[in-house]
């Protein structure tokens, strides 16, 4: 079923079309942000010839930009009057911006020196970091208004989740190696920013179409937004939820970015990172299917625990692989992987909606915005968190780039950051979760409450 755009009640079930075009809008975010996790670290070294300190940071000073402007974009989408609703409208605003910043990311460089270099990627960045809050924010503040439904917003996130991988599956078979065909180094990278720009820009008005917003969601704000924003850092929930996929995100986001590294360095098979990428990525959006079946059995609680612990298991392989490994050793660790990295990667968004629901039984308001902010400025942080240590720890450790062998401390520095760190990261993560208050039966409570209040003139 649609909805309408402009008021009413939607039913709490939706049809899979809708799920479907709404997931399209995470596939180019996570498609984005996917590229510029696996690649650009490479793309700066590289092709722009950055040090890697400098160029880790290059991701830093985006995500410095996004600890401001996420939480403000969510209490703007929280209190836009427009009849058109609160957050639908921004898709259309955001799209160009988003698609012109991210092909630029991938231009030519007018700069020689390192700090001039660093200056210019750093400031593009930022923008770029701009217009993908304008889009990111309202759109995953959505998620809880489409449907109040325990169940129903697993499977809503399901297929964002499932679009949303396809999306790392095209950054990481398609960014680097569309690049390479179009001639590589500079112009070859240029290109491909401006294909890539178009792309993602493209689904953005079809979401705008489908989706819609509840009238009796839009309330009057009353408290202020530092006000807001105390209540918000005191929300217990919310704290284990931040926490949770903080660590998860970074594991993920330290793997994409150093697998190039691993099976280049320390594998000696770099023809088989984009084959390994894409083993690992397909198991995932196979396995979703599985997960969402045992989500109407467990809480999401239990079931990031139980998917975050099987991948740690799996992750560790990676530490001790090495060159003489057949190949199918590794692909077959990487599905194993993926089992788990589905878990990592849908349930955080899906228990997002129960917390906005307990912090309108608290409060009376509907501060959906400022929550999706929260956590779409973790998203990023931890990408460029895991990024940034990752070019630090690979500097300090003696890597040079464009060389094709590394000193002995470089090579073990790749092996622990693809293989312990993340490992190491996935646990905290897990041990977080084990204190997540919110499971089914204390959200139908939340629910019985709101619909009581609600019923109220």
């Amino acid at each position: 079923m649609t909805g309408p755009a402009r008021g009413g009640a939607p039913q709490e079930r939706i049809a899979a079309r809708t799920k479907l075009v709404f997931g399209l809008g995470d596939h180019t975010l996570n498609f984005s942000l996917s590229s510029l996790s696996l690649f650009y670290l490479f793309f700066l070294t590289e092709i722009a010839e950055l040090r890697p300190a400098l160029a880790g940071s290059v991701l830093l000073v985006g995500r410095f930009v996004d600890g401001f402007t996420d939480p403000v974009m969510g209490r703007l989408s929280d209190l836009t009057p427009w009849r058109w609703g609160r957050r639908r409208p921004y898709f259309v605003i955001g799209m160009v911006p988003f698609g012109v910043c991210f092909g630029l990311l991938w231009g030519a460089l007018p700069f020689e020196t390192q700090l001039a270099k660093f200056a210019y990627y750093a400031a593009l960045y930022a923008l770029y970091s701009v217009a993908s809050t304008v889009l990111a924010v309202p759109y995953t503040a959505l998620i809880p208004e489409l449907t109040s439904d325990y169940q129903e917003r697993t499977s809503v996130n399901t297929f964002r989740s499932a679009l949303a991988i396809l999306g790392t599956l095209l950054a990481a078979v398609g960014t680097k190696q569309l690049a390479e065909s179009l001639g590589g180094g500079v112009g070859g990278y240029s290109a491909m920013g401006v294909i890539a720009g178009v792309w993602v820009m493209l689904p953005w008005f079809a979401v705008y179409r489908v989706t819609w917003e509840r009238s009796n969601f839009r309330r009057e704000v009353s408290t202020g937004f530092l006000d807001a924003l105390k209540g918000i850092a005191r929300h217990r929930s919310y704290q284990r939820l931040l926490g949770l996929y903080l660590f998860g995100r970074m594991a993920m986001d330290l793997v994409g970015a150093m697998l190039v590294f691993y099976f280049t360095y320390w594998i000696r098979r770099p023809d088989h990172v984009e084959i390994t990428l894409a083993v690992l990525l397909l198991t995932v959006v196979a396995s979703l299917p599985f997960w969402l079946r045992i989500s109407t059995r467990v809480d999401k609680r239990t079931l990031f625990i139980i998917g975050t612990s099987w991948w740690v298991v799996f992750q560790l392989s990676l530490l001790v692989a090495g060159p003489g490994w057949p190949a199918w050793t590794l692909f077959a660790f990487a599905a194993l992987i993926g089992i788990g990295y589905a878990v990592t990667d849908l349930i955080p968004w899906a228990m997002l909606g129960e917390v906005v629901d307990e912090d309108e039984l608290s409060t009376g308001e509907r501060r959906e915005g400022m929550y999706a902010g929260f956590m779409t400025f973790v998203r990023k942080l931890a990408g460029a968190s895991g990024v940034w240590v990752a070019g630090l720890v690979l500097d300090l450790a003696g890597y040079v780039g464009g060389q094709p062998e590394q000193a002995d401390s470089a090579l073990q520095a790749i092996r622990g950051l693809t293989g312990a760190a993340p490992a190491l990261l996935l646990a905290i993560a897990a041990t977080i979760a084990i204190g997540y208050p919110l499971g089914r039966a204390r959200h139908r409570e939340i629910l019985a409450a709101l619909s009581a209040r609600r019923a109220k003139p």
